[in-house]
């Protein structure tokens, strides 16, 4: 693999971790600076997290046409550099206010997955960028696992140690970028910033003025929210449901981190040969609602366990919808499209977890008509039936001059 290639992983992984490896010293984290309960403490973690999201869907598209303008290797380096600092800031915090301003700098820097999509998309061929995107979502995977799990065992030396440990990773990864990563924008493939393509709604209306491209965009969102379901009320299902400790809940969203990665990053490929994209865009949206639908109802806790992995066998849906559409614009609009899609993530992690979680305590209040812990689930189903049903109405077709860099 090239070094170019692990560092583009190595940063999505480390943007992923970002939002895990602080996770389990949050709480005693804002208690200890507010010095207040965990209700209180609670309902600034949400502050934090919205606040997290809605700078990385502000940011998405702006940093990707940022980087289609002044290069790649500028607007990565960089965002590592500022995001190395922003933990140190976060480390150091002794008020709400810094570690408010620090979670705005890093929903910044993590919106740089834009940047690193677009990297991967200069770099591929074209019949090859869904494979590659699937190693982006594996590292995205990795990320999702190791994070909450490396906070864990640094939290044991005091809640602002998984801070210090982050900053050192974003530094070192920035370092070994500065030798190894090329530029892959050239003259030819550059595109001047406009502010009015670079706002989520401009971005995303102008690139759904292309054929099929908008309705590709209403598939990747409504899958976004859908997917959301798991960060957004998986803890909450597993002890209502089953009874799960917080050490099997933990256990249960690090089998599904595993098979995502593995999915994404290697059991792709073949899919991707025997079904083609589309092929297996639709294989994914099966599964999922198949999946979705068992985890609805399901009432053993050792039969879940089992269906969560199993899960993530339809992790093969971003990437492949990330190759159809990447083929479907010009080579100097990649980093734009990246930032729409990650402008389009950001907004499901705005409105996911408060419609999912209004679901849930709607079906497991004491005043509900029907118990059902598992009812989020059946809307993520809807959501992705109603994907499916716009992809197969609206088939994509590739740019007639794509202007590829291979």
């Amino acid at each position: 693999m090239r070094p170019a290639v692990v560092f583009i992983m190595l940063t999505v992984m480390l943007d992923a971790m970002g939002i895990g490896l602080i996770i389990p010293v949050m709480p005693d984290l804002i208690q200890e600076i507010q010095g207040t309960g965990l209700s209180n403490a609670a309902l600034w973690g949400g502050v934090l997290s919205t606040t997290f999201a809605v700078m990385q869907f502000i940011f998405g598209p702006i940093i990707g046409g940022l980087s289609d303008r002044f290069g790649r290797r500028p607007i990565l380096l960089t965002s590592l550099v500022v995001m190395a600092l922003d933990y140190l800031l976060m480390a150091v915090a002794g008020s709400i206010a810094l570690l408010l301003i620090g979670r705005i700098v890093g929903g910044i820097t993590a919106a740089t997955q834009s940047t690193a999509n677009a990297y991967m998309a200069d770099i591929s061929r074209p019949e090859d960028r869904a494979a590659n995107f699937g190693l982006v979502g594996a590292a995205f995977g990795l990320g999702f696992v190791l994070g909450p799990l490396l906070g864990g065992f640094l939290a044991e030396y005091g809640t602002r140690a998984p801070f210090y440990a982050a900053a050192a990773l974003a530094a070192l990864n920035a370092l070994f970028g500065y030798f190894v990563l090329r530029e892959t924008v050239t003259k030819d493939t550059q595109r001047p910033f406009r502010w009015a393509r670079a706002n989520p709604l401009g971005s995303i209306r102008q690139l759904g003025r292309l054929p099929g491209v908008g309705a590709l965009l209403i598939v990747f969102f409504l899958y976004q929210v859908a997917f959301m379901v798991y960060p957004a009320i998986w803890a909450f299902f597993g002890k209502e449901r089953f009874g799960w400790d917080p050490a099997t809940i933990g256990l249960s969203l690090a089998l599904f981190g595993i098979m995502l990665a593995i999915v994404q990053g290697g059991l792709i490929r073949p899919v991707l040969r025997l079904l083609g994209e589309r092929g297996t865009v639709i294989y994914g949206h099966f599964f999922d609602i198949v999946a979705f639908l068992a985890l609805a109802f399901v009432t053993n806790g050792t039969l879940a366990l089992i269906l969560t992995p199993l899960a993530g066998l339809a992790a093969v849906i971003t990437p492949a919808l990330q190759g159809i559409m990447s083929k479907a614009v010009a080579a100097d609009a990649q980093g734009e499209l990246q930032g729409a899609l990650t402008s389009a993530s950001a907004l499901a992690m705005i409105l996911s977890p408060m419609v999912m979680t209004s679901v849930f305590a709607s079906f497991t209040s004491p005043e509900a008509t029907v118990y059902l812990p598992g009812a989020p689930f059946i809307l993520s189903a809807v959501l992705i039936a109603a994907g499916l049903a716009v992809f197969i109405a609206f088939p994509p077709r590739q740019s007639p001059n794509p202007k590829e860099v291979l």
